[in-house]
């Protein structure tokens, strides 16, 4: 029935289909003109925001090394600015090839000169994409051009980069490299190391060449705690107390920070009574727990999914009056609504506003879930109004979970008026949000060309669809009999200026493989 259904609507969606495609530009509320969220972020508002998202949009259309990004960026030479440089960078940190090409084309510019913020973004752009040969070269340049003094600060990034790479030993290498770039590395620069290294779990990395340095490098109260917290996260908490130990007998004083490190080394071991007989013994001597102090201790409770000693140590906290963080609030929000407690979450919800712990959008996402879970329509709408109401912006993941939700039940009109809502409120959807719709329209009836619709809003937006979105959409025409139409979308995706689209126009046709790297995503927050 529902295909019978279809076919005789064939000519209108076919009519209207080609009408749409065929105009110079689809009439939408987020046209190209108008995308350009990011730019918020800025505090100095004097580069053109426009002028931001067009050239993050050259950038993003020339990833490919063979695009020749240097002619199509020529036009823009009379309006390069430094900080409209710096914005463009901030904006491409997923595009390093490419943000590396923009970053030399603006350098060759006459008489222009980079900040030193856009040699740290650049730096972080490149090791963010593990182009660390490149990287090298960079400093080498810079070293012999002495056009930027290479800092401490600029390593730091570089062993976060190392770490998240799952590199360690390439990150210790970098901070022995320090001395050919004239920076003698100091205790400031192997705390951060050590930091980097212990927060991706390369602690026994860590602890090595900590155990190496520190007769060279006199280590802090902070250097050990930095190692105390990341033995406990790896459950080795009779080295976390050993090290403890070596700083009690180095005479360092011991602060608040190092005692919470091995509490929390004790409470994800389980030993919370002698978490518990640690934090009476800090008070006998005088180290007054602070709200970490309990919170950890929160954390593990919820961990444990104990809810009654997580509103026990809440009153402790009251009675010290002490606040727990955002992040902890929101720790016991989402264990809340997991179990079935959504009128104490809210309760909670209110005490944050109340204790002056503001939520952010992860609070309000907690409950937010809770509420499409159960398919409560008004009550995830109401969340959404009473966020914007107290100055919490929804973000990606709230829009996308109401979105389904009213595709899902069939609530086409509220999702209407939500999506045209978004850029009142400062929201421009990426592809997560537009293959919400597309995947939860194919999947309703009759509601096929509402999906070609936001398939193709997303393609004028120069916004390349997942592959698992295009063959979604691919399969659901050619299923119903609308061959013809998948030919129009691949013909408008080969018209558009991003080359990523172009290539998947081929995918429409279904002419060539999906890239399957593309679809993870789409799978945690379409299906």
């Amino acid at each position: 029935m529902a295909i019978r259904s279809l076919c005789r609507a064939k000519p209108l969606l076919h009519t209207q289909l080609i009408q749409s495609l065929h105009k110079p530009k689809f009439q939408n509320h987020f046209s190209s003109q108008n995308h350009h969220h990011h730019h918020r972020h800025y505090p100095d508002p004097s580069p053109s925001p426009d002028l931001v998202n067009e050239i993050s949009r050259v950038l993003s259309d020339h990833r490919d090394p063979h695009h020749d990004l240097e002619l199509s960026l020529n036009t823009f030479t009379p309006k390069i600015s430094t900080n409209l440089v710096e914005q463009v960078l901030k904006r491409c940190k997923n595009l390093g090839f490419s943000a590396h090409r923009f970053f030399l084309w603006a350098k060759r510019i006459p008489g222009f000169e980079h900040s030193a913020g856009s040699y740290h973004i650049l730096v972080d752009i490149l090791g963010s994409s593990k182009q660390f040969a490149l990287l090298w070269d960079f400093f080498i340049e810079i070293r012999e051009n002495q056009s930027f003094e290479i800092n401490p600060e600029i390593f730091w990034i570089v062993f976060r980069a190392y770490a998240r790479a799952n590199l360690p030993n390439d990150a210790i290498r970098a901070f022995n490299r320090m001395v050919e770039f004239g920076i003698k590395p100091s205790i400031y620069d192997l705390d951060q190391l050590l930091h980097a290294l212990c927060k991706r779990k390369h602690v026994k990395v860590a602890h090595q060449f900590f155990d190496n340095v520190k007769h060279e490098i006199t280590p802090t109260v902070k250097t050990y705690s930095i190692l105390v917290r990341g033995l406990g996260d790896v459950g080795e908490l009779s080295e976390a107390r050993k090290l403890f130990d070596e700083m009690l007998e180095r005479k360092c004083p011991v602060d608040i920070l190092a005692h919470n490190s091995l509490l929390e080394a004790m409470c994800k071991a389980g030993n919370i009574d002698e978490a518990h007989g640690m934090l009476r013994e800090m008070r006998s001597i005088g180290a007054e727990p602070d709200a970490f102090s309990y919170s950890i201790f929160i954390h593990a409770f919820c961990e444990a999914n104990d809810i009654h000693s997580v509103f026990r140590v809440l009153d402790s906290m009251k009675r010290y009056n002490l606040v727990p963080n955002v992040f902890t609030y929101n720790c016991i929000i989402k264990k809340l609504c997991k179990n079935e407690k959504v009128e104490e979450a809210y309760q909670l919800l209110d005490e944050m506003i109340e204790r002056g712990a503001n939520p952010d959008e992860w609070s309000y996402n907690a409950i937010l879930a809770y509420h499409c879970d159960h398919a409560e329509v008004n009550m995830a709408l109401r969340l959404i109004t009473r966020m914007t109401k107290e100055n919490v912006m929804p973000d990606r993941h709230t829009y996308n979970m109401v979105l389904k939700l009213l595709v899902r039940v069939g609530r086409f009109d509220r999702a209407t008026e939500v999506w045209e809502s978004m850029e009142k409120r400062g929201f421009y959807p990426s592809v997560s949000t537009y293959s919400v719709m597309v995947h939860g329209l194919c999947k309703k009836k009759g509601k096929l060309e509402e999906a070609c619709k936001y398939f193709e809003m997303m393609v004028d937006e120069g916004i390349p669809p997942y592959s698992s979105t295009v063959e979604m959409l691919r399969n659901r025409l050619v299923g119903l009999g609308f061959l013809d139409i998948t030919e129009i979308l691949a013909d408008k995706m080969e018209r558009s200026t991003s080359c990523t689209i172009q290539e998947l126009a081929n995918a429409m046709r279904g002419k060539t493989g999906f890239r399957k790297s593309r679809n993870k995503e789409t799978e945690l927050e379409s299906d």
